[in-house]
């Protein structure tokens, strides 16, 4: 099971980096979380600089995909090239936006009846690309999933976890990473968030 997190120059190290942290948690046989990025190496919005992992193309294969959000989403939505190396699938794989991840999965017609989580500053290029913005961290509709607000990723990563590694896992992860003295608070918040859109619903 291979998850890809797209990241672009100028990403944003919440979206990227906290969903990577908790997918990295699962422990089952052939579990695989990669950094994607069109570059070797990529430049984050606040000067860190990290390796991808994998390429556009690795990507479009794996059996998730997670577009990780930035400061020049509206570059990369503008680059025909860069676009068309991102042949996703819902019928085939999961797709996840966080914040401006959404105008890209927007731009790729893969939100044409899907509404859609964003930030705030995203939230009008998002509308403009014809997507319906919701008020809310989460949500999801069949393979396809959004979050907005940084710390929404951690809702998105659950999500992601509990749909190809079921419920168990995603608990297990979001309980290690959750502040002490608060988990089952912490927990119980998460999962509210992300549970009516998983397939049964808890």
């Amino acid at each position: 099971m291979h998850i890809a997190i797209l990241t672009f120059d100028a990403f944003n190290e919440l979206d990227s980096l906290i969903a990577f942290a908790i997918l990295k948690r699962i422990r089952q046989p052939g579990w695989r979380v990669s950094i994607a990025s069109p570059d070797a190496r990529v430049t984050s919005m606040n000067g860190l600089v990290i390796d991808g992992q994998i390429d556009l193309q690795q990507a479009s294969a794996a059996d998730a995909v997670i577009v990780g959000s930035g400061l020049r989403t509206r570059d990369v939505v503008a680059d025909p090239a860069l676009l068309a190396q991102l042949r996703f699938d819902p019928t085939r794989q999961l797709l996840a936006a966080q914040c401006s991840g959404a105008l890209i999965l927007a731009r790729l017609g893969l939100l044409d009846d899907v509404p859609a989580c964003t930030d705030l500053t995203s939230k009008p290029w998002v509308q403009e690309a014809g997507t319906r913005v919701l008020d809310q961290p989460f949500f999801a509709q069949g393979n396809v999933a959004t979050a907005g607000g940084c710390l929404a990723s951690v809702y998105l990563a659950a999500w992601v976890a509990a749909r190809l590694a079921g419920v168990d896992q995603a608990r297990e992860a979001l309980h290690y990473i959750a502040p002490v003295g608060e988990k089952e608070q912490y927990l119980a918040t998460a999962m509210a968030a992300i549970g009516r859109y998983l397939p049964n619903a808890i």
